[in-house]
């Protein structure tokens, strides 16, 4: 684990809110000089706490709809299941694959333009590896809402509006547009400037082509990759079971309150509300779910908690 002191976890809140904000930016708001700010974060990327800078695109905007995997192996020695995690990897579908300590061994996330796609995929899947799959239970992924990392320093802030992506409505973009999604994609921080030279176009062009993806909801934000391991935290999901579903509302706006929760995962097939937490320890994450049931007594009726331990592949646009 890496130590890192409050100015750091401030530098690191402010990219998780915005990664393209400048250092000046950043330092304004959190009481540091640029320099500082510019330095702080050139040794949180040497150190490996910072990855890389991500931007959140809706695929659903691009005419993607996702689907999600969980897998249980039987009969499969490492070898075997080394083998079927390169597998998913190297597919052009999926962009989330990871193996999972707790009730499942092994989640894949996909990206697909059509349901025929998918059936395609699952079929060949069974057909090569069916025998090692004690379970395979997949459903449809509709959205996925990112919360700030606000346990990463000491006063959380309010958190009521998340990041959504998924379930929306193609809309129709330009090939320069796409271009730029792919170069921000999975590098965020890049300056205009640099944009614009891939382009071959100008930074105004660019600027005014991000704003205008920002404001149709195509770009849903900029975040920051963080090896959150080293920092001491895990990644635990827990999927609930309610009672009565028309209380789910209620108990979304009660968690969100919560500074460790990152996602909620909103799907058709499994459970009634997913919500994804990084804590320190299996007991955080205890205690934060007693007092969800304390909270609502006789409302939940069950609950799964397992631990996501990495992603091993993680894509930030489709491919194909």
């Amino acid at each position: 684990m890496v130590k890192i002191d409050l100015r750091d976890r401030k530098i690191l809140h402010q990219l998780d809110v915005n990664a393209r904000q400048s250092a000046s930016q950043i330092g304004k708001k959190i009481g540091l000089n640029r320099d500082v700010v510019t330095y702080r974060i050139k040794k949180l990327q040497n150190e490996g706490i910072i990855l890389n800078y991500y931007t959140v695109i809706d695929a659903s905007k691009l005419g993607y709809i996702s689907f999600r995997f969980y897998f249980v192996f039987q009969y499969a020695s490492q070898e075997i299941q080394n083998e079927i995690i390169e597998y998913f990897i190297k597919n052009k579908y999926t962009y989330f694959v990871g193996p999972i300590e707790g009730i499942y061994n092994l989640l894949v996330i996909m990206w697909v333009r059509n349901v025929t796609d998918f059936y395609s995929f699952y079929e060949e899947t069974k057909k090569k590896y069916g025998y090692y799959f004690k379970e395979s239970n997949f459903c449809l992924y509709v959205q996925l809402l990112h919360y700030r990392a606000s346990f990463l320093i000491d006063t959380p802030d309010v958190r009521t509006d998340p990041m959504i992506t998924g379930g929306q409505k193609q809309i129709e973009l330009d090939d320069i547009d796409i271009q730029l999604l792919k170069i921000i994609a999975g590098n965020a921080r890049l300056p205009t400037i640099e944009i614009a030279k891939e382009l071959n176009t100008t930074t105004m062009v660019v600027s005014h082509r991000i704003r205008k993806m920002i404001k149709k909801g195509v770009i849903q934000g900029f975040k920051t990759n963080l090896d959150y391991i080293k920092l001491g935290y895990q990644n635990f999901k827990v999927d609930i079971h309610l009672k009565d579903y028309k209380d789910i509302k209620d108990i979304i706006k009660y968690i969100t309150q919560n500074p460790h929760l990152y996602y909620i995962n909103k799907t058709a097939g499994h459970a009634d509300l997913e919500i994804e937490f990084y804590v320190k320890t299996i007991n955080d994450l205890h205690q934060i779910m007693m007092d969800l049931v304390t909270k609502y007594p006789g409302e939940i009726k069950y609950y799964n908690t397992f631990n996501i331990l990495n992603f091993i592949k993680r894509q930030f646009m489709p491919r194909d």
